[in-house]
């Protein structure tokens, strides 16, 4: 079966382009409740929820090498999958051995600094990673590099999105650091060819408004075969296939322009107009070819930033009047109607309850959620379990229709704490993380019912351990497929002074079978 190909999940995968959307789930439509009739159904369902948990919940080369961590553990046993290793809702498939051993290692380049390597991909073949000097390709199961881009300045940041043929979007700097020039302007859009390890193209812009300055992006998405590359100087639009440009917004006397876009199935836009102390941020639909918007829906009085979490169905998540209070960037969600435009429904997130995070400034960095069956679904803050050490939490679902909490969990377990990675169909892969003395897992959670399936479960060696718990959960790309899972790190940092000769790795690879 070939593999689909994937992108590091900050935020929640869409799926890839031409691929049946999931279909809608149990939430049926209806008015928006009044806030005393939300208050008083949520106060119900947290009744419920802590009746039921009996916990407090809220309803709310040295490229590719083996090293000592890779050799010296042992797999804990047979680990054998169920008897019908198909999974519902899904394409990934119950490995007949969900014990796996570590693959491979890249180990951390030695830097002076701090580096950014963002952006980690899959094909068919490959296990692709940024490095300090290029992006490098690496057969999936050995690690053996394959092929290697060099590029002329460091990656600033990178699309997630795949096409089918195995290409992506990348945004760099135009030269390495010098000592006139420390910080060299990320003015550089590119496409990556995967599957042939080869930088297709790559250029810069001037701004809309004239003049012969490169424009500076922040933030660069891929949806269909539209490029598109936004951040507080502007934004534009070109062809995958060859760079040609298709359209450029012009900058309005008000001061708007397009702050960032995102991609996938669709495409859309956050367009900030106003004043820096007073500003007004609209998100329109748009059409990926001319860039024209297909509707609009402007956020509320008191939003500094929106971060898109979904393209199809459209989903916005943002911190109204900063009154999350813990840095996620999240106190609330809107699920809006792309083609008019209109409001469906916004969901309150407390963030004392619900781990969702979105990067504080950029349009499409959201983590820790997926939405797929016209869901949301949302990882619980961490909490105290029924053992006496260790925290828990759940995943657990809103309908993206009318905001409710739906009756449904998926429970971590005593000291293990579920991340969503992505959708997979109508099922979410998530990452457990597992307790100090045990190796971490990957589950598949069936959308409807919330039940979980075991697809992997890594080694409790200590030196493995060692190495799976270095990388974190929140900053970490985590890559699964086909019983292959990946951890890779988004910045390399210069050898702590404490302990310089300790094993840092740049990536982790894990195999079943």
């Amino acid at each position: 079966m070939p593999q689909q190909a994937y992108g590091y999940p900050t935020q929640p995968m869409q799926p890839q382009y031409g691929a049946p959307q999931p279909g809608g789930s149990g939430g049926t439509g209806g008015k928006k409740f009044s806030t005393q009739m939300q208050i008083i159904v949520a106060a119900a369902v947290a009744v419920v929820l802590i009746i039921g948990a009996g916990v407090i919940y809220s309803a709310t080369s040295g490229d590719g090498g083996k090293d000592e961590a890779s050799s010296s553990g042992s797999t804990g046993g047979e680990g054998k999958g169920g008897e019908d290793s198909g999974l519902a809702g899904g394409s990934e498939k119950v490995p007949a051995n969900t014990k796996s051993k570590v693959a491979f290692q890249v180990p951390q380049p030695v830097v002076k600094d701090i580096v950014q390597v963002e952006g980690s991909w899959l094909t068919d073949k490959a296990y692709v990673k940024t490095g300090i000097d290029g992006i490098n390709g690496y057969d999936r199961d050995k690690g053996t590099k394959l092929w290697s881009v060099p590029l002329p300045g460091e990656m600033c940041t990178t699309s997630r999105h795949v096409s089918k043929d195995y290409k992506t979007a990348i945004l760099f700097r135009e030269t390495k650091p010098t000592k006139e020039k420390k910080y060299p302007a990320c003015d550089q859009v590119g496409v990556i060819d995967l599957a042939a390890g080869k930088l297709l193209w790559s250029k810069s812009v001037t701004s809309a408004t004239g003049g012969d300055r490169p424009v500076t992006f922040d933030e660069v998405t891929l949806s269909g075969t539209t490029v598109a590359a936004g951040g507080t100087s502007g934004g534009a639009a070109f062809k995958l296939a060859d760079g040609a440009e298709l359209w450029k917004p012009k900058t309005g006397a008000d001061g708007c322009y397009d702050r960032g876009y995102a991609g996938g199935e669709a495409l859309a836009v956050v367009r900030k107009c106003g004043t820096y102390d007073s500003p007004q941020l609209t998100v329109q639909a748009l059409n990926p070819t001319t860039g024209a918007p297909l509707s609009s829906y402007q956020m509320p009085a008191g939003v500094e930033y929106a971060h898109i979490v979904s393209t199809k169905p459209l989903v916005v998540a943002a911190d109204v009047g900063d009154t999350a209070g813990d840095g996620s960037g999240i106190s609330d969600f809107f699920s809006l109607d792309a083609a008019t435009g209109k409001l469906k429904v916004r969901i309150p997130a407390d963030a004392e309850k619900y781990a969702g995070d979105c990067d504080s400034t950029e349009v499409e960095k959201c983590q820790n959620m997926a939405v797929g069956n016209n869901r949301l679904y949302l990882p619980t803050e961490r909490h105290d379990g029924t053992s006496e050490y260790g925290d828990t939490n759940e995943v657990v679902a809103f309908d993206l229709d009318t905001g409710k909490l739906l009756g449904g969990r998926a429970d971590a377990g005593d000291r293990n704490i579920l991340t969503p990675l992505r959708m997979d169909g109508t099922s979410i892969i998530a990452y457990k993380e597992a307790p100090y003395d045990k190796g971490g897992q990957v589950v598949s959670i069936d959308g409807e019912t919330f039940k979980q399936t075991t697809l992997m479960e890594n080694p409790d060696d200590e030196a493995i351990r060692k190495a799976e718990k270095r990388f974190s959960v929140g900053s970490a790309e985590l890559l699964y497929s086909d019983g292959q899972f990946y951890m890779a790190a988004p910045a390399v940092h210069k050898p702590s002074s404490y302990s310089p000769d300790e094993k840092v790795y740049l990536v982790v690879a894990y195999g079943t079978g």
